[in-house]
Protein backbone atom coordinates (compact mmCIF):
# COMPACT_ATOMS: atom_id res chain seq x y z
CA UNK A 1 0.00 0.00 0.00
CA UNK A 2 1.47 3.59 -0.38
CA UNK A 3 2.04 5.40 2.22
CA UNK A 4 0.10 9.23 2.36
CA UNK A 5 1.79 11.97 4.34
CA UNK A 6 -0.72 14.72 6.61
CA UNK A 7 1.27 17.93 7.02
CA UNK A 8 0.20 19.41 10.37
CA UNK A 9 0.40 23.43 11.70
CA UNK A 10 2.14 23.20 14.99
CA UNK A 11 -0.99 22.59 17.25
CA UNK A 12 -1.05 18.87 15.17
CA UNK A 13 -3.94 20.22 13.04
CA UNK A 14 -4.52 18.69 9.44
CA UNK A 15 -3.44 21.35 6.80
CA UNK A 16 -2.61 19.50 3.82
CA UNK A 17 -1.91 15.86 2.46
CA UNK A 18 1.02 14.67 0.30
CA UNK A 19 0.45 11.59 -1.90
CA UNK A 20 2.62 9.73 -4.03
CA UNK A 21 2.67 10.46 -8.42
CA UNK A 22 1.36 6.87 -8.71
CA UNK A 23 -1.75 7.78 -6.33
CA UNK A 24 -1.78 11.24 -8.32
CA UNK A 25 -1.48 10.26 -12.02
CA UNK A 26 -4.63 6.74 -10.83
CA UNK A 27 -6.73 9.62 -9.81
CA UNK A 28 -6.04 12.11 -12.49
CA UNK A 29 -4.49 10.53 -15.69
CA UNK A 30 -5.31 13.16 -18.18
CA UNK A 31 -4.66 17.26 -16.70
CA UNK A 32 -8.38 18.71 -17.40
CA UNK A 33 -11.12 17.43 -15.38
CA UNK A 34 -14.57 18.65 -13.76
CA UNK A 35 -15.20 18.93 -9.95
CA UNK A 36 -18.19 15.84 -10.69
CA UNK A 37 -15.32 13.61 -12.40
CA UNK A 38 -13.02 14.97 -9.76
CA UNK A 39 -15.28 13.70 -6.72
CA UNK A 40 -16.24 10.21 -8.61
CA UNK A 41 -12.72 9.46 -8.98
CA UNK A 42 -11.52 10.27 -6.01
CA UNK A 43 -14.89 8.51 -4.29
CA UNK A 44 -13.78 5.31 -6.78
CA UNK A 45 -10.25 5.29 -5.38
CA UNK A 46 -10.91 5.33 -1.79
CA UNK A 47 -13.54 3.14 -2.03
CA UNK A 48 -10.80 0.44 -3.98
CA UNK A 49 -8.49 1.49 -1.36
CA UNK A 50 -11.05 0.19 1.33
CA UNK A 51 -11.90 -2.96 -0.42
CA UNK A 52 -7.98 -3.95 -0.73
CA UNK A 53 -7.79 -3.45 2.85
CA UNK A 54 -10.77 -5.76 3.50
CA UNK A 55 -9.75 -8.59 1.80
CA UNK A 56 -6.29 -8.68 4.29
CA UNK A 57 -8.48 -8.06 7.09
CA UNK A 58 -9.63 -11.50 9.09
CA UNK A 59 -13.64 -11.96 9.80
CA UNK A 60 -15.26 -11.19 12.99
CA UNK A 61 -17.93 -13.39 14.32
CA UNK A 62 -21.26 -11.88 14.78
CA UNK A 63 -20.77 -11.80 18.84
CA UNK A 64 -17.38 -9.58 18.46
CA UNK A 65 -18.80 -7.69 15.38
CA UNK A 66 -21.60 -6.29 18.13
CA UNK A 67 -18.95 -5.54 20.35
CA UNK A 68 -16.82 -4.08 17.99
CA UNK A 69 -19.64 -1.43 17.06
CA UNK A 70 -21.11 -1.08 20.59
CA UNK A 71 -17.66 0.60 21.63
Amino acid sequence: MLEIEYLKDPNGKPTAVIIPIEVWKQIFPEEEISLDELSDRLEDYCLNQAMDEAKSTPLLDSKTALQYLEE
